[in-house]
């Protein structure tokens, strides 16, 4: 299955959006890095943050998964950037190029369980 973990951008209060466009740098070098460790085991970056508006953006990772184990990392990496960078997270899986979310975690939404995450994808 492949999944899929993005950086909610969309209907972002103005101060969150502030922070969010601050952060972009760090985030990005952040989610280039994990991408870059596990090129072997087929992550690859979604960075698609040249709009001027950052309701379109689009950052995050996408990885296949065939075990709720393989969650544990991601979730993990999207947990401490949640709370190092007060965002929240979609989680989801890649159905004929399509994104369909299963969850949402993240500073106001609170911490991602990649136990529930599984369960919510049908791992």
């Amino acid at each position: 299955m492949l999944i899929y973990l993005l950086v909610a951008c969309d209907r972002l209060e103005e101060k969150r959006e502030k922070k969010l466009r601050q952060s972009l740098p760090e985030l990005q070098a952040a989610l280039q890095t994990y991408a870059d460790a596990n090129t072997a085991n087929n992550v690859t970056l979604i960075n698609e943050c040249d709009s001027d508006d950052s309701a379109d953006w689009q950052l995050g990772i996408t990885q296949p998964v065939t075990k709720n184990i393989h969650l544990n990392f991601p979730v993990s990496l999207f947990n401490s950037l949640a709370e190092q960078y007060g965002i929240d997270c979609e989680v989801g899986f890649i159905g004929e190029g399509v994104r369909e979310p299963v969850s949402y975690f993240g500073k106001r939404e609170g911490a991602g369980e990649a136990f529930l995450i599984a369960e919510y994808l049908g791992l």
